[in-house]
């Protein structure tokens, strides 16, 4: 196996939650995550029934600075935004581009391997 996309995003939305994993292809391990099902995070976010892009970012804020205390940080983690958000559903569109720009923006070597006409509305 190429090592070329060691380091892939893996991203679980459903209604009430938001989980984001960085998994290492080589070991098929998830290395690091983040989840609003977490207490801290839970409870600092107001979901409510429903979890929205609010709390996405949140999620992607916290898998940053985790990936930066793992060591991650230089390492390159692809994304594939447009399979996320087709996999998501079009609905969940803004969830999944709140994860990666927190991501963006918190420093983390994010490549979006398919970032062509899916830029987010900033």
């Amino acid at each position: 196996m190429s090592l070329a996309k060691r380091y892939v995003l893996r991203l679980f939305i459903s209604l009430k939650y938001v989980t984001a994993n960085v998994v290492d292809r080589q070991s098929g391990r998830v290395v690091v995550t983040a989840s609003s099902v977490e207490k801290p995070l839970r409870d600092g976010l107001e979901c409510g029934r429903t979890c929205n892009a609010k709390a996405a970012a949140a999620v992607g804020e916290v898998l940053a600075m985790r990936i930066k205390v793992d060591g991650l940080a230089r390492e390159p983690i692809h994304a594939a935004a447009a399979k996320e958000i087709e996999k998501k559903g079009f609905k969940n569109r803004t969830k999944v581009w709140a994860i990666l720009n927190a991501l963006r923006n918190h420093g983390v070597n994010l490549h979006i391997d398919d970032d062509g006409d899916h830029r987010p509305h900033v």
